[in-house]
């Protein structure tokens, strides 16, 4: 969803009831009847022949097929992507009430063997019409084990919904049905079925036009209107994605719909979108694609037409006396890219950044990943008391944060660079590569983070100190980005994969960990398989499946073709993507014990002899006092007339991982040892002329999913760099902190 608050995720804990799913057919068929009169007829549905997803599908462990949606792009193809739906849509906003009423016509192809009998369509307005969806049902469970965005209170009137008027194929009108995929509240109304007067055969295409009213609510989350801003998103009935066989895991056509949870968020086919939007004249406007042509002014109104192909979502801002800031980027197989922020005036210290942020994001995504395909980016800056709309991402455009005052020397700075870069990010992850947010949020949300995190590393930007008090008084402590995303990945218990589906999750804090510990495990595998290596294996995922739809699989499948580490690649994705391992790799003991000479007897040359105690005891005394008047000056410790036998143990209470152990010894010298293996636990033994004095585990800081850091440093003696040397979790206290501020 964009950026969380206060860098904590969105979760909810899956009601039993609503999950027990008897039979997909149960899902298809529970219905609720709130069509118009003349559309409720008691004529019996024809029933769907192609099954829905069920509420159980998250992460898929099997490749795609290499000809999956249309096969690898080239760039020689008539259109960027397979299109496989366009809408046709004119649109007028009543600002007075912020409601659009809407006319549609939506083309689509089928693209499968079989003919289509129904199709299924997504109404997400109405997670906003009532307690009784979805979307509040989830809420009231996890907002009481997390934090969360989405969380405002809906007064009376300030509700949101869609009304279907009317659809019709061809001329005729056309029944519908709300279900649950899921087998959410039977109140829920966020997927409707729609069934056809005549079904769509393989390889034909479906036209429907439909008339709809669009009431927006309050602004809740992602969506809605405050004041005179409207933030008009998933604001239009859009057809469910009809998946194929070989299409992330499908054996056989499915449909790939799911009602809108309180986490989830989007997926949609590609296509082109040609939208006219009609709003008071005093109103600034921003969409998703490019404005065609001059708008048309008519008695006080003004229309305004944007188009965009390949895209597979449209969004839009009206809002009155709002400000715009331009500029434009060139870059290697881009076109011109002209770059825009919307903003209200008193945020106008917040444009300049925020338009740097987007300039320098192209360059970087462009650079890392693959060129940017289209001639626009807008970015809009929510008002005050609008914080909800911000932090949202749609094709070519996203809302960012707004300051009225920013201290580049404080998290100011920070908070709005890495929003900004963040949705934009979204618009590769999300955006071009269409992964399915609903069953694989991590390809987004992590995936996205990640890369955020490495565009900030790159520029050495560390998150600064929280405010500008604080820096006077010259406490100005920083952190690594990816320090901090470890503070919060939930490394010590973690309960859900990270390939678990956006709905399907323990709570809100443990949703969260869809950002952080994937960024963590992704910056953990950079680690193990190198930085070029890596960059090379996410430009060819991206270069596979940019304008298709990847799975986890097919994540999984380009990191090892590129690495060709198939072991290290599945170690991870075995133990975080599709298991919750934990790793906690620690130095239980060191022991020193200096190498004497020893009583006893033995048999040599058939001759036994003995080595009298008493007489040992003098030797190595006259040893030492030797030792020590040639050395007046040693230190202690610094050696001696004997060797020193030290033992270091280590305990793996996790899962297994490679790990460094680093062990110094008195004489400032140190040795390197790789454990790399499946003990459980292992001694490593040294004889050196010195004991040893510490022993460190990870000493070059590569391992942020261990879940404690401190215990993987032990010392002979009290010192208190072996506690410091990860000041990062004593720096969760600076994160708090940081993410208190956040939520303000």
């Amino acid at each position: 969803m964009g950026i969380r608050v206060g860098k904590i995720g969105i979760f909810w804990l899956a009601l039993a009831s609503c999950l027990a799913q008897s039979s997909i057919s149960m899902a298809q068929g529970v219905a609720a009847a709130a069509q118009p009169a003349a559309a409720s007829s008691t004529a019996v549905a024809v029933p769907p022949e192609i099954p829905l997803v069920g509420a159980d599908a998250a992460a898929v462990s099997v490749p795609s097929a290499a000809n999956a949606w249309g096969g690898e792009r080239t760039g020689n193809e008539a259109t960027l992507s397979d299109r496989v739906v366009s809408y046709r849509i004119d649109a007028e906003l009543d600002a007075a009430k912020h409601a659009i009423n809407g006319k549609q016509q939506m083309t689509w192809r089928n693209r499968s063997d079989r003919a289509v009998h129904s199709v299924y369509m997504h109404l997400y307005l109405n997670a906003f019409q009532n307690e009784r969806s979805t979307f509040f049902t989830e809420r009231s469970v996890l907002t009481a084990h997390g934090d969360s965005r989405g969380r405002g209170a809906v007064k009376k009137g300030q509700w949101g919904w869609i009304e279907l008027k009317q659809v019709r194929q061809s001329a005729a009108p056309l029944k519908w049905t709300f279900v649950h995929p899921d087998g959410g509240p039977e109140a829920d109304q966020t997927v409707v079925r729609i069934d056809l007067a005549e079904p769509v055969p393989a390889g034909g295409t479906l036209t429907l036009d439909i008339d709809f009213l669009s009431q927006l609510p309050r602004v809740i989350e992602r969506t809605g209107y405050f004041g005179d801003f409207n933030m008009v998103g998933q604001w239009f009935p859009k057809i469910g994605v009809l998946e194929l066989p070989g299409e992330r895991g499908a054996t056989a056509p499915r449909w790939n719909v799911h009602e809108f949870h309180f986490n989830s968020e989007f997926y949609a086919d590609f296509g082109s979108y040609d939208v006219s939007m009609t709003v008071p004249s005093d109103y600034t406007v921003g969409a998703v694609g490019e404005q065609q042509g001059e708008p048309v002014k008519k008695d006080g109104k003004t229309t305004y037409r944007f188009v965009q192909g390949d895209v597979h979502d449209f969004a839009w801002v009206a809002a009155k006396g709002y400000q715009t800031l331009d500029a434009s980027y060139v870059g290697p197989g881009s076109p011109k890219v002209a770059v825009r922020v919307i903003y209200p005036p008193e945020y106008l210290a917040s444009a300049q950044p925020v338009l740097k942020a987007t300039l320098d994001s192209l360059a970087y995504f462009s650079n890392t990943l693959g060129a940017y395909p289209y001639r626009t980016v807008t970015a809009v800056v929510p008002p005050y008391n609008a914080d909800e709309a911000g932090g949202m991402e749609y094709p070519t455009f996203f809302t960012a944060e707004g300051y009225a005052k920013i201290d580049s020397q404080t998290a100011d700075q920070w908070e709005i660079d890495f929003v900004t870069i963040h949705e934009f990010g979204h618009g590769y992850f999300y955006g071009l590569l269409a992964s399915n947010e609903f069953e694989e949020p991590m390809l987004d949300e992590g995936l996205n983070e990640y890369w955020d995190q490495r565009m900030l590393r790159e520029r050495n930007q560390r998150i600064l100190v929280p405010t500008t008090w604080m820096r006077r008084l010259g406490m100005t402590p920083t952190m690594d980005v990816f320090a901090m995303e470890r503070m919060s990945a939930g490394l010590g218990r973690p309960v859900d994969p990270l390939g678990q589906n956006s709905w399907n999750r323990l709570s809100s804090s443990s949703y969260g960990t869809v950002y952080s510990r994937t960024a963590t495990a992704m910056h953990d595998l950079e680690e193990r398989l190198g930085k070029e290596v890596t960059e090379r294996a996410f430009r060819e995922y991206y270069k596979r499946w940019h304008f298709r739809h990847p799975s986890v699989a097919d994540l999984r499948a380009a990191l090892i073709d590129v690495s060709g580490d198939a072991k290290t690649v599945n170690e991870v994705f075995d133990q975080y993507v599709f298991g919750t391992a934990k790793i906690d790799d620690r130095i239980s003991a060191i022991d020193n014990k200096e190498v004497l000479p020893l009583a006893g007897s033995e048999s040599k040359d058939g001759k036994r002899s003995e080595v009298d105690a008493d007489a040992l005891d003098k030797q190595i005394a006259k040893q030492r006092s030797d030792w020590k008047k040639a050395h007046p000056d040693a230190k202690p410790d610094s050696g001696g007339p004997f060797p020193w036998r030290g033992t270091v143990t280590v305990v793996r209470d996790g899962a297994q991982v490679p790990q460094l152990l680093r062990v110094k010894f008195a004489d400032g010298s140190s040795e390197d040892v790789h454990w790399n293996d499946d003990r459980r636990w292992a001694r490593f033994v040294f004889t050196k002329p010195t004991k040893i004095v510490s022993a460190e585990l990870d000493p070059e800081q590569k391992i942020y999913l261990d879940a404690n850091k401190l215990n993987d440093s032990l010392t002979t003696k009290p010192n208190g760099a072996a506690s410091r040397r990860w000041g990062a979790d004593v720096g969760a206290l600076v994160q708090a902190f940081y993410a208190f501020l956040v939520t303000l």
